[in-house]
């Protein structure tokens, strides 16, 4: 069974850096996505960043690019955010989910990014609040 487990939450000022980590066990395969989703009060689910962990290729939703990166360990058992630049409106729960195996992927091949409702496994989340 897939399980993901993220921790790295807490409380900084704007301007500050934290780093989230999700912890993958349970795949029989890397050709899986794991994508960072955040969800603020009131506000619906937003997906962050994604990342095919077989070829390492990367997507990030505008407003953190530049800001956030998404990336693994060497062994592929561990998904990082490095959030830099963090500012008042990233306050949120976050949250890493995983995808089915997906056996290929192209993004210059015109293959899509999964969409929020193809993430089959959650976390349980890690708040993060920025203040100003």
């Amino acid at each position: 069974e897939v399980r993901l487990v993220e921790s790295g939450g807490g409380s900084v000022q704007a301007g500050g850096s934290l780093r989230l980590s999700c912890d993958v066990s349970g795949y029989g395969s890397f050709r899986n996505f794991i994508g960072w989703f955040r969800q603020a009060p009131g506000q619906e689910r937003e997906g962050v960043a994604s990342i095919y962990r077989y070829t390492e290729y990367t997507d990030y939703v505008d407003s953190v690019k530049g800001r956030f990166t998404i990336s693994q360990d060497n062994a592929r058992n561990t998904v990082y955010l490095q959030m830099n630049s963090l500012k008042p409106e990233d306050t949120a729960m976050y949250y890493c989910a995983g995808t089915l195996i997906v056996p290929n992927f192209s993004p210059r091949g015109g293959d899509p990014w999964p969409k929020t409702d193809e993430y089959k496994w959650w976390g349980q989340g890690t708040q993060v609040t920025v203040s100003s």
